[in-house]
């Protein structure tokens, strides 16, 4: 295991990054910043069949995590008098006759109703497909350039799963609207808005809005995706992929140092206004979810704040205490491990809560942890 040490040494995280590795996981790296100081580790390879470890510098896909940085410019934007948070994003984008109920607000707490563009999933086991996100169309798919008003239009052409305002449902056409509306008010990209907001200010060198490009810079680990097409199980290495099919969802890129950096600042009241903060921590009753994070209590009795993140080959963890004082990112890359998506899903399940009772239960406590890999 590699292991970069800043403070004392910690067996516990070390061993945690072990079992995870062990679980079925290509590699892991872990940042945690408390009052103990700054430790950070990686554990598992950087890529398969070599010995190098996972860079604990290195840049990753962060997933829905991306949903945290693209709610705050939207917010930022509130603050600055562009955008109003109840005011229907029909107002701001009306070439795509939305439903005029559907408020800006609903579409950062995913409660608009609209249908989830990467497919819904229906309590009663029934499927609606979307754009083609999983087996041997995805990887076919993979350098293949989607536009942010196609995947919001195949969308509206869909069935809402519910009313505006009526229920909690996790949609990633939420964000490309979002993503849309900031460009549309602003007349800048999505990712000149968020250098001048965010990135440039804190310094986040680490990050990047890829856009269309396929590309990740150096240094990395590589993700991989194992699917079963045809009756075979195949391996692809998934590091280079054009992500624009999640967009503003779930494209960026980033490190565990700046994760930290945002996260941090943000909880700490350096990105947002006090009101603003305080309607972004507030959680929809279902699942706890905010304005683009989830607020989650402990067993312990304290409230932490996160937004996960993950598709095929890739996983991002993004985890603070109300101050910022305690954070915990990290970054997890899938490898060969003969798991379905399920098994996945229920390996980076329990990967994540055994680091988060680590680093914020003391080894005690479990959360009910509610987030999920982006779809």
């Amino acid at each position: 295991m590699s292991l970069t040490l800043t403070g004392q040494d910690r067996p516990e995280l070390q061993k945690a990054l072990a079992e995870i590795v062990d679980s079925g996981f290509a590699g892991v790296q872990l940042r945690v910043n408390d009052e103990r100081g700054e430790w950070v580790g990686s554990a598992g390879v950087r890529k398969l069949g070599e010995s190098g470890k996972p860079p604990t510098n290195g840049r990753f896909r962060i997933g829905s995590t991306t949903k945290t940085f693209t709610a705050t410019v939207v917010l930022q934007l509130v603050a600055e008098g562009k955008i109003g948070l109840d005011s229907p994003a029909d107002d701001y984008l009306p070439r795509l006759g939305l439903d005029r109920r559907i408020t800006v607000r609903m579409l950062l707490q995913h409660t608009s109703g609209l249908f989830n563009y990467t497919g819904e999933y229906y309590d009663d086991g029934t499927v609606a497909p979307g754009i083609p996100w999983q087996g041997q169309e995805y990887v076919d798919n993979q350098f293949h350039t989607y536009q942010p008003e196609e995947l919001v239009r195949l969308a509206l052409s869909k069935p809402a799963r519910c009313e505006p305002g009526t229920d909690w449902s996790y949609s990633n056409t939420n964000y490309v609207l979002a993503k849309l509306l900031i460009e549309e008010v602003t007349g800048r990209s999505l990712a000149e808005e968020m250098q001048r907001l965010i990135l440039q200010p804190l310094g986040l060198s680490g990050t990047v809005v890829p856009g269309a490009s396929p590309e990740i810079p150096e240094p990395h680990a590589h993700g991989y995706y194992r699917y079963e097409h045809a009756g075979q199980w195949k391996l692809a290495d998934v590091t280079r992929f054009n992500v624009s099919w999640i967009s503003a969802a779930g494209d960026m890129i980033s490190t565990t140092e700046d994760l930290h950096t945002f996260f941090s600042a943000l909880m700490s009241g350096k990105l947002l206004p006090d009101s603003l903060l305080a309607e972004m921590r507030t959680p929809h009753p279902k699942l706890g979810y905010g304005l683009g994070l989830f607020v989650e209590e402990t067993d312990g009795g304290g409230t932490i704040f996160h937004h996960n993140g993950g598709f095929f080959g890739w996983a991002a963890l993004m985890y603070s205490t109300p101050d910022g004082s305690k954070t915990l990112t990290a970054s997890l890359t899938t490898g060969d491990a003969e798991l379905d998506f399920a098994a996945t899903a229920a390996a980076f399940q329990k990967a994540h809560q055994r680091l988060v009772k680590e680093v914020f239960c003391g080894g005690k406590a479990e959360v009910a942890d509610k987030a999920k890999p982006a779809q």
